[in-house]
Parts: C-alpha cells; structure tokens; sequence
C-alpha cells in the first residue's frame, strides 16, 4: 500500500532564503533514495539535496528561482508503504547537501561587478543552473529615492555593507519589493557606468570599463563558459582584491634540519596508512605565530571601527581540483597531532577534488594557506581571503649556499609570502611574523618550549 511522505529541506547549515536554480525531477518520476532533487546555491556554495526516500513523485512544490531554506517543503513522493516497514524511516533527514565550491569564509562574499546585458545588445543565453540578471529601474532623480528601511536579508544587507552601497538607494525586483543580491550588483554596474551620482565605495574606486575586443577579427577563437567554481571565487577574489589593501611580505625559511626530520616519519606515517606531506608541520608553526601574534587571527567589524579576536584556530588550505581553486578549513589545528593533521588534509583534500564537500568544510577559517611548492616558483603575492587578515604563500623549497658566519654551506630554503591586510596589519608585524615562523620551522622543536 502507498503512502504519501513530504520531501524537506534538511539541514544545509548557515544558509536560509537560498535560491533554487534547478529542479531536477518532475511529477510520475521515479527517484531512489539519496537521488538529486533540486540544485541550490548560496554565496558560497552550489548544492544538490538528496531524496530522503525511494519513491515516485506526486508534486513539485518549488520552482527555479523561488529562496527555501531548512524545513520548507520540495515536494511530495509516493512511497511504498511495506518498503518504510521494511526500514525506510519517513522522518529521518537527508544527509547535509554535498557543495560544489567554496569561496571562503563567511563574511567574505562580496563579489565584483556582474557582466550584465547592455541596452541594445543581444541577449546572452542562460547556461543551465545559471542565473537570471534582473536589471532594476534607474532613478534619475534624489526626489525618487524610497524612504524606510529596505527589505532585505541579513546576508543582503551584509554584502551590501561590504561594498559600501546604502540600500535605500537599491531598487528591489523580489517578491514585495524585496533587495536581491543580482539588485545590489546592478546597482554598482550602473554607477560605474555613470548612471548614479550618489557617492559610495563603488564610484570612489572610479574603476575604468575594460574595452570589449572582438577578438575572432584577428583570428580563430573558441569561446567555452567559466565553470561554476571559477564564477563565483573570481568575484569573491575581486572583491577582497577591490576592499583589502594588499601589502606582501616575503622571506626564506631554512628548513633543511625539518625535511630530514619528515623523511625518517614517513615510514612510521605509512605503517597508519598517512602521507606525511610538509603542510602539518606549516600549518602546525602557523598557530604558533598566531598565538603569539593575536593580531593575524582578527578579522574587522562590519562597520570596520573594531577588530574581532578570535580564540580558535582554524586553518584554511587552498587547494587545486579540476575545476578549479577551493578552500576547505581544518579545524582546531592546535589540538591535533601532526600525524591527525596529515590525515584530516588527506580525507579533506580527496573531497575537494571530488566535488563533495559541504558548506560546513568551507566555514569558520582564520587563516588560509596556499602552497605551490609541489608545481614550482619563487614567490607570490596570494590574495587575503577575507574576513581573514592574513594568508600565508609557500614556493618550492631549493639547495642554497647559506652563509654560516664561517664558510657557506648548502642549506633547503622555502620562500614564504604573506600577504596582509594594511588596515590591520603593519609592516613590522608582518615581519616578525615571517622571521618568528621561519625560526620555528628552522627549529621545529620551538613548537614544544
């Protein structure tokens, strides 16, 4: 006998008023259980929400386009009644939503301008999952401005606050006149265009429209769609790049006496089925300097007049997947042993380039790090992923003649980049952040005084 169950939205952590952008069964369809419903995305992330329950489809009750957050209903199934006898629990919840991407961290989110059709020129077509630009009203004149408080979202009003642009001057296209995030980037599109005269971040940036190329007027060209991933960290990055002033710090680290260290526990390491890789002990020296330096584990207020300490130490680890640049945040580093550090990045890292993280694996970091010591280079300028203050780029360690007061001597040197943010950060504790971590890892046994 069949039985009608309601299909909910489980717990997708932080997120509410996330915007459906494809529905992927319709009514009479056959679905099995842990089958893709509906593809979500956040600022953050894209997710698919699992069916909790095998059965066939009676009605579809969202629609792309429509915001649902946790308990808000997706659709009904008919289910067998002698299948949930059989062990089918009609209240248990779906797994936590698998996320596609990352862009950081929570405050961070601020993308840069969206490339929007222009009056007169023809409309681009919409990928699938991609979504609609509305392009709301220009007023032209302050007499037409609304008055009150604007109807918008927390998160809304935070990435507004971000991008310095007062809301009240922000047309809202959403559901009673409700401010969308497409509404505040067409906002900052039309006064970089010179549609509003209204000071704000966006027009004291005065930044200089990039000249369309027809590029195939000098020959051949395949034009091929940015994936996902890199369309929502390429604004992320924008944005930190745009509100951060960026000041690098570089330095060597003579860590000559720590590869041999590493060397002899590899075997110890494999005997537990762990690579041992050199990030541990970074990450490991990283929390030591942040201790020691309170300053680099802040993050500023939203109105930018107070810095936020915080008392945990999570660390972000950038890392390369096939569709591009994600950051996954391993927590408590202070707490775990470097052999629980090297298999938490083992376990975290194959989610990354499986495209199975969740939302929760890419929140709450303090400081990131980006390694490319395995591809090579000298050195980099990596952009600070904001709310964080400070991010640590490491190059490929190289043989060097080190002068030793005596003679020279051959010494493995690893170039450090630390990137950070000036309102925050000066240039003399960015320096003895550099020097502090590379005696550490001159030294590791520091770690232990």
């Amino acid at each position: 006998m069949a039985t009608e169950i309601e299909e909910l939205v489980p717990d997708i952590g932080d997120f509410s008023g996330v915007e459906v952008i494809e529905v992927l069964v319709s009514e009479g369809d056959s679905v099995q259980k842990e089958d893709s419903l509906v593809t979500l995305e956040s600022d953050k992330a894209t997710m698919e929400i699992p069916a909790a329950h095998a059965g066939v489809v009676k009605s579809v009750k969202v629609k792309v386009g429509d915001t649902i957050g946790e308990g808000d209903l997706l659709l009904t199934l008919e289910v067998d009644q002698e299948q949930e006898q059989a062990g089918v629990d009609p209240a248990v919840a779906p797994e936590a939503p698998r996320a596609e991407v990352a862009d950081v961290p929570e405050v961070a989110r601020a993308p840069s301008a969206p490339t929007v059709d222009t009056a007169g020129a023809p409309a681009v077509e919409r990928l699938p999952g991609d979504k609609v630009q509305r392009h709301p009203p220009v007023r032209q004149a302050e007499s037409d401005l609304p008055r009150g408080v604007p109807h918008a979202s927390p998160s809304i009003r935070s990435f507004a606050r971000e991008l310095g642009v007062d809301l009240a001057l922000v047309t809202g296209t959403g559901r009673k006149g409700r401010i969308t995030r497409p509404d505040v980037q067409n906002y900052i599109k039309q006064v970089l265009q010179g549609d509003r005269s209204t000071p704000t971040a966006a027009t004291a940036a005065a930044l200089p429209a990039v000249p369309e190329i027809d590029f195939s007027q000098f020959g051949e060209v395949d034009i091929q769609p940015l994936n996902r991933i890199k369309r929502i960290s390429g604004k992320h990055l924008t944005a930190c790049w745009l509100n951060i002033p960026h000041v690098t710090q570089f330095d060597e680290a003579d860590i000559t006496g720590l590869e041999a260290f590493r060397q002899e526990q590899k075997a110890e390491a494999a005997a537990q089925d762990i690579k041992l890789t050199f990030m541990p002990f970074l990450m490991k020296a990283c929390v030591a300097c942040l201790q020691a330096m309170p300053v680099f584990n802040s993050s500023l207020s939203p109105d930018q007049q107070q810095l936020i300490y915080k008392r945990f130490y999570h660390i972000g680890v950038a890392v390369d997947t096939p569709d591009g640049l994600v950051v996954p945040v391993i927590r408590d580093v202070e707490r775990k042993s470097i052999f629980e550090l090297a298999a938490d990045l083992a376990e975290v890292s194959a989610r990354a380039r499986q495209g199975k993280l969740t939302p929760a694996d890419l929140q709450g970091g303090c400081f990131s790090i980006s390694s490319l010591g395995g591809i090579g280079g000298t050195g980099f300028t990596p952009i600070v992923n904001a709310p964080e203050v400070a991010i640590l780029g490491v190059s490929r360690a190289a043989m060097k003649p080190v002068w030793n007061g005596r003679k020279f001597k051959p010494r493995l040197m690893l170039p450090l980049s630390l990137s950070y943010d000036h309102r925050v950060i000066d240039g003399a504790q960015a320096a003895r952040f550099t020097q502090m971590l590379a005696t550490l890892l001159a030294d590791i046994r520091r770690l232990l005084l």
